[in-house]
């Protein structure tokens, strides 16, 4: 990994680890906030599975461990690409949860909040470049398609020469065929 993507993995992880490690030890700031969505996935999560917890305080611990590990795994380099999709999917709910600009009447709660949507539309923009980055090897679709090309050359080489070595055969059984004896 070069030392450009490593820096640029760990100060995109870092808004991720660092607040997710606040929410994960202090979950009630948030719960309020994130109750309305919460109260929505709720139904969802029950039907999944009906043991599992639906309080916005536990759900909020929950996604701050979620930050917390899969910033980590990005910071890292382990796994850092479905940790940067992880990140994003999390990010979607946490920004409408938590920056409702459209539902504010206050022009500067409004203003602020659209800048931390903002904000979190570009980490956004960041996450799926880092879930998009290969590292500078070629991807699972280049390489299926350099086998299938690898393949196929392979399959005309051994039809070539299976026709060539037919015309040899039938060559020689002609020339055979000529020969005293």
């Amino acid at each position: 990994m070069t030392p450009v993507r490593s820096l640029a993995r760990a100060m995109l992880s870092g808004i991720f680890v660092v607040t997710g490690y606040r929410n994960l030890r202090n979950p009630h700031r948030l719960a309020v906030a994130a109750k309305p969505v919460t109260d929505k996935v709720a139904p969802i999560l029950q039907k999944a599975h009906p043991r599992f917890p639906t309080d916005p305080a536990t759900l909020v611990r929950m996604n701050a461990a979620v930050h917390v590990g899969a910033g980590l795994m990005l910071a890292t380099g382990r796994f850092s690409r479905p940790a940067a999709l992880v990140l994003a999917g999390t990010l979607v709910p946490v920004t409408i949860a938590g920056h409702p600009f459209w539902k504010n009447d206050d022009p500067a709660a409004k203003n602020n909040n659209q800048i931390h949507a903002l904000k979190n539309l570009g980490l956004l923009g960041g996450l799926l470049l880092a879930a998009a980055d290969t590292g500078g090897k070629p991807g699972l679709r280049w390489r299926t398609g350099h086998r299938i090309g690898h393949s196929r050359r392979s399959m005309q080489r051994a039809v070539r020469t299976a026709r060539r070595e037919a015309r040899i055969a039938v060559r020689s059984a002609s020339t055979a065929r000529r020969l005293p004896g």
